[in-house]
């Protein structure tokens, strides 16, 4: 397509992982470039390119995208739409037609994905014109991985994102679009230099869009209480973000002059007020007084946003108590620390499929627990386990077999090492020493938990599932779901 086209992908690959990576190291980002020549037909040669030429993907795979974006066109009477200058319908028109395109492109990598068996999700930018192209940058994640998040259902208009992760990719291919536009006027070199903190707080505010209705500011007026101190106190309480006289809130007090929210010196004061299910009341423009909301069982219940100030500098968004997203010193994370309960179900059933539905509940339990240490663990659930407590009993500490409760296991993650407990719940040893042979799916990115616990469970000899709780609070298992 142009002469530096592997040089641009190699630049947003690297920029994919640089970016993705500080939210979730398994979201595994992957950046092609599929290019569709604008006057050739599909059947002829390089009518379709797909870079790098060996990708899985072939320019077959993609020769049917044009064909099924016209047939994405709704029928009947379309929506008129009048504009001042003559040319504005025709840009109107072609932005129309690449909104097709990459609709029926995500359609077409949606089909292939699932006829192949990928554990795959695909997005892409609109495409760019470039050198008789219309080039379509697309960026896939694992599925497991993305679908993980509390995510909210998408607009009719697609305006704003339903979570961070979202936001985040878009605000990616809009940069790598740019870049390419760019690409055409500067020697062909892409320019993909924005930092990758920046791209998360620019994600950061545009899903906050959606929390504050479309009103701007929230992000920022958020980041600005939370840095400010009093009485030298850090901040800490909750502000309720909703519409004003909203049923599901009660108020407990209201104000005659609502505080504008860019007023972060007062907004900090009257956070003091906050206590328990009472809260802050804003609707992203002003904070107007006190309220709570109500339960879930009354008839008024809507789950709404809620910001939580956790510490100085840092403070969290949720909805429908599922954190969303966190933020500390303005940088914007994806929430780490939870386990996602049909996903651990699902690798359960995998590993020791014998297991019945209250053994996988225990199981469930005691891992919730582990996830909450601060300072990392290793559960391991062997089949082997007394097997692999006497093979190791140089470098853990054997104990007589018993049932692991929560509360022992509370204790007993309070020591480095892993804790072996066979699939019924039966403790063998803790404080394990885990060894294994060097394998490939290791990730020098990660610490030496993470790395240890991969090792022991590919060497493994017996049906193995761990659960590694990283310091920095991901936590992973092992061996990872394959879709």
């Amino acid at each position: 397509m142009w002469d530096h086209q592997s040089l641009f992908r190699v630049t947003a690959q690297l920029f994919a992982e640089g970016v993705f990576n500080l939210l979730d190291r398994n979201l595994k980002p992957e950046v092609f470039l599929l290019g569709l020549a604008t006057a050739r037909e599909t059947d002829e040669p390089q009518a379709v390119v797909v870079e790098p030429p060996t990708h899985r993907y072939k320019p077959t795979d993609f020769a049917g995208v044009k064909n099924r974006a016209s047939s994405l066109e709704p029928e009947g009477p379309r929506e008129v739409v009048y504009h001042l200058h003559p040319g504005d319908h025709d840009r109107y028109e072609k932005q129309r037609w690449y909104d097709l395109l990459r609709r029926s492109t995500e359609l077409t990598l949606q089909n292939l994905a699932a006829e192949r068996g990928e554990d795959r999700i695909s997005f892409c930018s609109l495409p760019v014109n470039l050198y008789g192209y219309s080039v379509i940058i697309a960026l896939q994640f694992s599925v497991d991985t993305y679908l993980s998040y509390y995510a909210l259902p998408p607009l009719s208009t697609g305006a704003r994102r339903g979570s961070l992760l979202a936001a985040a990719v878009q605000e990616f291919l809009q940069d790598c679009a740019r870049a390419m536009r760019e690409s055409d006027d500067d020697d062909d070199r892409p320019v993909l230099d924005r930092d990758y903190n920046e791209l998360l707080r620019a994600a950061g505010r545009r899903f906050m869009l959606r929390a504050a209705a479309g009103t701007h500011g929230l992000y920022d007026a958020c980041n600005g209480v939370a840095a400010l101190r009093h009485e030298g106190d850090e901040g800490i309480g909750t502000m309720l973000v909703a519409r004003r006289h909203h049923p599901a809130v009660v108020p407990v007090l209201t104000l005659e002059t609502p505080i504008p929210l860019r007023d972060h010196r007062s907004i900090r004061k009257l956070l003091e007020l906050s206590e328990g299910r009472t809260s802050l009341v804003t609707d992203a423009s002003d904070v107007f007084g006190l309220g709570y909301l109500v339960e879930r069982s009354d008839p008024q219940y809507e789950p709404i946003f809620t910001v939580h100030f956790t510490k100085h500098y840092s403070w969290e968004l949720s909805h429908d108590g599922y954190v969303m997203m966190k933020v500390v010193s303005n940088t914007p994370r994806l929430p780490q620390g939870r386990v996602d309960e049909a996903n651990f179900t699902r690798a359960v059933r995998r590993v020791f499929p014998h297991l019945d539905d209250n053994g996988i509940s225990y199981l469930w339990e005691l891992t919730q627990n582990a996830s909450r240490q601060p300072t990392g663990t290793i559960l391991v659930i062997s089949e082997g386990a007394a097997q692999e407590a006497a093979r190791l009993t140089r470098q853990c500490f054997r104990v007589a077999p018993r049932i692991m409760t929560p509360s022992v296991l509370r204790l007993a993650t309070n020591i480095d090492g892993a804790v072996l407990i066979n699939p019924t719940g039966i403790c063998y040893a803790i404080g394990a020493i885990l060894d294994g042979l060097a394998t490939e799916k290791g990730d020098s990115s990660r610490g030496s938990r993470y790395n240890s616990a991969v090792r022991y469970v590919e060497s493994s000899r017996y049906p193995v599932l761990a659960i590694v709780v990283s310091e920095d609070g991901l936590i992973d298992l092992l061996p990872p779901l394959q879709k």
